[in-house]
């Protein structure tokens, strides 16, 4: 009997390591080594992908401090985690924009089930990074990014090989992330093609007063794959 997509999704977040990661102040978030991030991680991936589909990734940049970086979850704060995924857990419950805007787009894509049923929300780099006490990105220094590289390759091989579709994915965030994701791609050949979406927190903070039509149109996109 096939691997269910949970199991493998479960050890992969389960062997993430960053030892090699470390470069001058930067602090490597790791929030997978929590016990209770490990339960939720358990929970979360058994509710909505115990099965053996495959599935469309949207690639994020790496987790913050207020969302992946407290749940393990991408785009996925604590009250989203309790409200819309139905598992309470004990985490502080602070907003995070990028999970508001995500949940409000899973909302009008039909709901988690239908969307994680098709979808499988993940980042380049799936560790975080903050520096000074604020969220650095995995491209925000060059010394960062050339620790990165090879984690970034591997983490997203490892995805590809659990189930992850090749045909298309998705960048959320058109600049340096998807610059980086296209390289590596051009490169490696994971994808026939890659869709750039803005990111979420972009659209909170520079184009609020147009999120409920950009969410519009990035279901009509996504629906194009399913």
């Amino acid at each position: 009997m096939a691997t269910p997509f949970s199991d493998k999704i479960i050890q992969f977040y389960a062997s993430l390591e960053h030892s090699n990661l470390h470069t001058g102040d930067v602090v490597v978030m790791n929030p997978y080594k929590n016990e209770d991030v490990k339960k939720i991680i358990r929970q979360f991936h058994i509710k909505f992908f115990k099965d053996t589909n495959s599935r469309i990734a949207l690639f994020g940049i790496n987790p913050g401090r207020f969302g992946a970086g407290i749940t393990g979850i991408p785009f996925t704060d604590p009250i989203n985690l309790e409200q819309k995924c139905g598992l309470t857990n004990r985490f502080a419950k602070k907003p995070e924009l990028s999970s508001m805007f995500v949940y409000q787009l899973i909302d009008e894509f039909g709901g988690v089930q239908e969307f994680y049923r098709h979808f499988f929300l993940s980042a380049v780099c799936p560790l975080g990074f903050t520096m000074d006490g604020k969220n650095l990105n995995y491209y925000d220094t060059k010394d960062l990014y050339a620790n990165t590289r090879n984690f970034i390759i591997t983490s997203i091989e490892r995805q590809i090989d659990m189930g992850i579709r090749q045909d298309v994915c998705f960048s959320l965030g058109k600049g340096k992330n998807l610059q980086v994701l296209e390289q590596l791609n051009s490169e490696k050949k994971w994808f026939k093609k890659i869709i750039p979406l803005g990111h979420p927190r972009w659209v909170m903070q520079y184009r609020r007063k147009l999120a409920g039509k950009l969410q519009e149109e990035y279901c009509k996109r996504l629906r194009e794959f399913v």
